[in-house]
């Protein structure tokens, strides 16, 4: 920008205006350039940011327009704010008092609730201090008064006692019935093992272990296994001393399928074997 000497220069802070009359160029000096001011024998470099003409009679409206419109937008969003402000404060339950009546009920919901949950309270408060009382009733070991038992919901003492007198007569008849169950078992199986001529033991939860009255050692048994969704199926298990029978496991259990059979052919077999000897 080259500026002649003979134009009229007129100095403001960050500014610089050019010419004179109505019309004139103002130019806001901010960063250096490439320029030169004649006339003043001084050669300085000077960058223009912007420009506009002094003195136009529709400069000040574009500038007032431009301000309105900055502010128009800050009102608007001023108004948003205070209208999502208005519609959460409605939701809260907030009204205008003046715009707004409010009608309480003669039965209100809230106030009855309150009501009740200060007289439960109450109670409540009633029914831990009769319970303190008593167990430091209970702690000292003496007895209990009748006011504390009631308020508790304690049985009496004879109560108690009674109550104690029936624990203890069925109990009574509990082992009495078991003592007749271990000797009506213990003639159950000598019955069974008179009558079969095998002497049956439960091993495990499943599983029979049958003793012949002819075995030669006790070690001779037999081991079945009940299978089946009601256990009356039996299979047989393998042992050492089945193995010394397998002609008859193959025609009595895999060919005749039959158990009873198979125990008969094996009393025969065992019984021979003694008569014999």
């Amino acid at each position: 920008l080259t500026v002649s000497p003979v134009s009229p220069l007129l100095f403001m802070p960050g500014h610089l205006r050019l010419g004179g009359g109505p019309f004139c160029v103002a130019v806001t000096l901010v960063e250096p350039f490439s320029g030169t001011l004649l006339g003043s024998g001084t050669s300085r470099s000077f960058r223009p940011c912007s420009c506009r003409l002094l003195g136009h009679p529709g400069a000040d409206l574009r500038l007032k327009i431009e301000e309105l419109a900055q502010e128009r937008s800050r009102l608007e969003e001023d108004k948003k704010l205070l209208e999502a402000q208005l519609e959460r404060l409605t939701l809260q339950g907030d009204f205008d008092q003046s715009r707004t009546k409010v009608l309480h009920l003669s039965l209100n919901p809230a106030s009855v609730a309150r009501q009740r949950f200060r007289e439960d309270w109450q109670q409540l408060q009633e029914e831990c201090k009769h319970l303190r009382e008593l167990v430091r009733a209970l702690e000292a070991g003496g007895p209990v008064p009748a006011d504390l038992e009631a308020a508790a919901g304690l049985p009496s003492s004879k109560e108690v006692a009674e109550l104690k007198r029936q624990v203890e007569s069925a109990e009574l008849k509990n082992q009495r019935l078991k003592e007749v169950f271990q000797t009506k078992i213990q003639e159950f199986r000598k019955a069974c093992y008179a009558l079969t001529g095998y002497q049956v033991d439960i091993t495990t939860e499943g599983q029979f272990r049958l003793t012949s009255m002819y075995a030669e050692r006790k070690a001779d048994c037999l081991v079945f296994k009940a299978a089946g969704p009601s256990g009356t199926k039996m299979q047989l298990l393998e042992t050492e001393f089945s193995r010394t029978v397998p002609e008859l496991i193959e025609l009595h259990l895999l060919r005749q399928d039959s158990i009873p059979a198979f125990l008969s052919a094996l009393t025969l077999d065992l019984f021979s074997r003694q008569t014999v000897a």
